[in-house]
Order: structure tokens, then sequence, then C-alpha cells
């Protein structure tokens, strides 16, 4: 992992008669240049810890640095950070050209430099001959581009952004991030964006970290977090998973063995004994109806109970042994529709074993 250029160390805050901390000894090492990704659902603390970063929030205990420098005392206009909001916090009696030079204008820049700064961040955002129309004028992209210029125009360290794309319908959303990406790619900038939409933060994320109750619960490459959740909590909330009990029948260095309805299924496992059941994680494009079994699969008889079309897949409701599973398909134009009693395939490499079946 490169070096870290923004560090958490037990970070907590907790707000006054709240039962709860709101941020809990977070710890974390954001890597320099990446885009970073805190991730997790309402009320978990993603949007405090973006705020504690900025200097927007006192934290109660721990401590945040930047580079090198501990910036908890340090003020936030001093921090060399910069957020886009949710609602991008545009003045709507402001031009462009007014609200993106406004940060300029209060660190007494000069005129000619302010200028040619605020015209060279608008071209790079391709909002060039925009800079005499008012938000309101603009359309939900445009405006999410103007609050971005906002803040690079600053020169920041550090980037935060706030669900920016959450005002926005989902076509455009999926252009605006593919934008994001690019835009930091090229500034090389260190971003760190919260959302709660596992499909953002898996598209376009270096690393992400996932939040519950005011705690980071797991830290890693979307890749990662997605197929090796350390929790049921985790591979349920990221994505569609099938959850299954599975009874212990032995274990070996490297992998474990457990029954699936009538059969014996070898998986890796590099953990600690699970006791008598393992929990395991299924996700359902890993799964196939009635194709040959690959080296190290099994086979299953199961029962169609529906199927919904989702366009790039049809996702199956499959009654498999005593548990409803999903098996996802892709291309259902070019296949037959399964009906009925099908074989389901499971692919033994595909299968993850979670740390704690107590969950």
């Amino acid at each position: 992992m490169p070096d870290a250029h923004v560090r958490l160390v037990g970070l907590s805050k907790r707000f006054a008669n709240a039962s709860a901390a709101a941020v809990d000894e977070v710890s974390l090492d954001i890597p320099r240049g990446s885009l970073t990704t805190l991730l997790g659902p309402s009320g978990c603390g993603k949007t405090t810890t973006l705020r504690m970063i900025a200097g927007f929030y006192e934290p109660d205990r721990g401590d945040i640095f930047i580079g090198a420098h501990r910036v908890n005392d340090v003020p936030a206009h001093r921090r060399r950070t910069a957020m886009v909001f949710q609602d991008y916090a545009l003045f709507p009696h402001m031009t462009v050209q007014d609200n993106v030079s406004y940060g300029l204008k209060l660190t007494r820049m000069s005129g000619d430099e302010c200028a040619k700064r605020v015209r060279s961040t608008l071209d790079f955002l391709d909002l060039g001959g925009l800079e005499g129309r008012f938000p309101g004028q603009l359309s939900g992209g445009q405006q999410q581009r103007v609050a971005l210029a906002r803040a690079l125009v600053m020169n920041p360290e550090v980037l935060l952004l706030d669900e920016p794309l959450s005002n926005l319908d989902a076509r455009l959303r999926v252009s605006i991030r593919s934008e994001l990406i690019s835009i930091q790619r090229q500034v090389g900038i260190t971003t760190i964006y919260v959302t709660h939409d596992q499909d953002e933060a898996l598209a376009m994320s270096d690393w992400v970290a996932v939040m519950n109750r005011g705690q980071v619960v797991q830290w890693g490459t979307p890749w990662n977090v997605y197929y090796q959740p350390r929790s049921a909590f985790l591979a349920d909330f990221l994505g569609t998973v099938n959850l299954v009990h599975a009874p212990v029948l032995s274990m070996q260095p490297g992998s474990i063995t457990v029954q699936l309805g009538p059969q014996a299924l070898e998986v890796p496992f590099d953990g600690d004994p699970p006791g008598r059941e393992a929990l395991l994680a299924i996700r359902p494009e890993t799964l196939t109806l009635g194709n040959p079994i690959d080296e190290g699969g099994l086979a299953l008889r199961g029962t169609v109970v529906r199927r919904t079309f989702l366009g790039h897949v049809m996702r199956y409701a499959v009654r498999v042994a005593d548990q409803e599973w999903l098996i996802d398909q892709p291309d259902p134009g070019g296949a037959s529709l399964a009906d009925g009693e099908v074989t389901v395939i499971v692919n033994s490499r595909r299968v993850h074993v979670l740390p704690d079946a107590a969950e």
C-alpha cells in the first residue's frame, strides 16, 4: 500500500443526548493519491468522520493527520482540504464565475491570478462558456461540476465528497461518476468519498472502508470487501448474497469440507475452526443452472420458485433443500428460461466461508 496521506487514529465523536457514539475509535491510513470511500448505511458515522477530517466537527478523542501534520487544532480553512456537499451548496445569487472564485477572493488573491485560475479550472471541467450563468440555469450535472470546480480551484491537498451524486437521476449518476474517476486520476488528488450506494463504492474506489454503528468493520479493495467479507452484515450489505448454514464434516490445512444437501463440498478456508456449522457466502453470479460440473464443483437439485428479469441478468429464486437461493444468469435473451426442476452448480472456488457462523 502507498504511504498514508490522511491518518485517523482512534477517532471518536459523540453528540449531546445521543445514546451511542456517532464515531467510535476509527483508525484508518488513507493512501496518497487514492480515491477512498467511506461506505455504510445511514447513521453509521461516515459523514461525521468526513466532517471531522474537514474541521467542521471537533473529535472527542483521537488524532487526524494530513501528511506529517496533526491537524486537530488547525481551523477548517487552513487544513488544505475542500468539501463538495451533497446539495452542492452553490450560492444561487452568484454566477458560476463568482461561485468558483469565492474562496480565492477570501484569500486576497490578485484579480488577474484569480481569474486565470478560475478559467483554467472551468476549462478543465468542461464548463467554459458557462461563467455568466446562475446555478438555477444549469443542469444537475453542471451544478455538480461547478461545486467540484469551487473545491479544486483552491488546490487542496485532500478532496472530500459527501454523497455528491445522490441528487442526480440514475443514468446521470453513472455518467458523472465516470467523470469524477477521470478527473481524480488526472489531478492525482487524495480523495475521500462518502456514500451509502454500494455500486458507486465498488465502481469508483481504490479502497473502501465499510462502516457500521460508528466503526470501520472492514477495510480493503472493492474486490476484497465484496468477495471476502468478514461478516454476514458485510456480505449482505454489499450486493446480493446467499447465506447458507452448512454442517462441518472435516477441516484440512487451507480448506474445510461442509455438507450441502446430501453431498460434501470442500472449499478454501484459512481461518479458525468455525465449530460444528459454517456460514457460507455464495454470490448469485457464481452459481449456474444445468451446466456441466467444473472441476471442484457440485451439482444440487432444486426447484425454480420464481424468476425476475433485470435486463442484463435473469435472477432465479431456486429452492435447494430447505432454503431459497438466488441465482443470476447473464444474457437472458440468449438462453431458454429455466423452470421447474433444475440442477444448481456450485463452484467450490467461489464459496466464501464467513469467520463467524453465529452471525
